[in-house]
């Protein structure tokens, strides 16, 4: 079962956490359809926050068709975001890993990384490029 972490002071809406949160474990396929989330009194319990906050970022992944509220049962997921084939990723992911322990080495801390990560997608994947892309860039 997925458990959020809360970022106070991150300048994102608490909602929306639980939202980007939710998406990136479905994409990481930690979450797969049919797996139930935290109910809001366990979330609230955890993580101390508003149900009504849980509730929000609940509907809004409803909205996307990413859950399915069951009153009296909880939330389910209802699709995944991730590849069809996980370890298609794993190349990926242990080059990532150690270029990330080679940032650090270097001195990055996360908000470094972070910001060079996002500096060189934007420079990979322009407005126009990424959202007419369908598959793998051809070399």
């Amino acid at each position: 079962m997925i458990t959020f972490q809360i970022e106070r002071r991150s300048g994102v809406a608490t909602y929306m956490q639980i939202v980007l949160q939710t998406k990136q474990a479905l994409r990481l396929g930690v979450l797969v359809p049919g797996d139930k989330l935290p109910t809001a009194k366990e979330v609230v319990q955890t993580a101390a926050i508003n149900p009504h906050t849980v509730l929000k970022a609940y509907r809004e992944l409803e909205r996307e068709g990413l859950v399915e509220l069951q009153p009296g049962r909880g939330t389910f997921v209802r699709r995944g975001l991730g590849t069809p084939d996980a370890t298609s990723d794993a190349p990926l992911r242990a080059e990532l890993t150690a270029w990330l322990r080679k940032a650090e080495e270097a001195g990055l801390d996360a908000e470094d990384v972070t910001a060079l990560f996002d500096a060189c997608r934007a420079e990979v994947y322009t407005a126009a490029g990424s959202a007419t892309r369908t598959g793998p860039k051809q070399h």
